[in-house]
């Protein structure tokens, strides 16, 4: 009975190390490289705008600055599209 559960254990055990190499594995090859979507070079806030916050949509860029507003910018072109004022 101790030989069955000594060899259970052992097998638990590669399972176990057998399954963690796996979900590392994944994670690696998933998060490897450059990021799917291309981003653009540079964007031009306005005069005195400090960026605070990034967020990408599929075909628009956003930039919240410290004063208060979402800055929206056109993914291809770069230009700005909308501007929200937060309050």
């Amino acid at each position: 009975m101790l030989k069955f559960l000594a060899r259970l254990i052992t097998v638990l055990t590669a399972t176990m190390i057998l399954g963690l190499l796996v979900i590392v594995g994944l994670f690696v090859t998933r998060f490897w490289g450059a990021p799917d979507v291309p981003l653009p070079e540079r964007l031009t806030l306005p005069d005195g705008a400090r960026a605070t916050a990034f967020t990408q949509g599929q075909d628009w860029l956003a930039v919240v600055t410290q004063d208060g507003r979402i800055l929206i910018y056109d993914r291809t072109s770069g230009a700005l599209r909308q501007v929200v004022l937060i309050d």
